[in-house]
């Protein structure tokens, strides 16, 4: 059966109840607390580099979401933030691994954004790590230059996330115009 299409306020909406009903609409958002107010365990693990994580699910409802150990912390964060989207949004299994138990894993193609769950998960992500008040408000207070990268950088620091994933969400909140290419 196919996804169904949320809209992103509907994403946003679930991120941010999950956020408020986990205590953590705050900066930085602490994923691993996110992930075991909705009994989520969280494993790290060697999966090689073309694996980040994965997201298994048992019939009983138990879930365990592995992460790559190998990769950098704001990569894991929006790992587990991804993880816990599939998750809220009730996204069925991917790979059948043993009797009712499915594993959703985070790889080149959740990176590529071509499924509808991969981007849904990826915009949940998203505005669970860089809620869209927090992000406002913070872009704000800095008197935000494009031109200047420090500024880019001490936000995405603040958030525990890439300047690359902030810098993106600052365009998809219309912070930020994409920059325009010279070819």
């Amino acid at each position: 059966m196919p996804t169904p299409r949320l809209s992103r306020q509907a994403i946003e909406r679930r991120a941010l109840q999950v956020l408020r009903e986990s205590g953590q609409l705050h900066v930085p958002v602490d994923v691993e607390q996110v992930a075991k107010h909705l009994g989520i365990r969280v494993e790290y693990a060697d999966f090689g580099e073309a694996c980040s994580g994965v997201l298994v699910k048992s019939e009983d409802g138990t879930a365990v979401i592995g992460v790559n150990w190998e990769h950098h912390s704001n990569r894991q964060r929006f790992t587990i933030a991804h993880e816990i989207g599939h998750f809220a949004l009730n996204h069925d299994g991917s790979t059948f691994v043993d009797k009712g138990t499915y594993a959703r894993f985070r790889d080149e193609e959740s990176h590529s954004g071509n499924v509808t769950e991969e981007r849904q998960a990826n915009q949940f992500a998203a505005t669970l790590l860089m809620p869209t008040r927090l992000v406002r408000e913070a872009f704000e207070e800095r008197m935000f230059d494009p031109g200047d990268d420090t500024a880019l950088g001490d936000m995405a620091r603040a958030f525990q996330v890439s300047p690359q994933a902030m810098m993106f969400r600052l365009q998809n909140l219309g912070l930020l115009k994409p920059a325009k290419s010279p070819f």
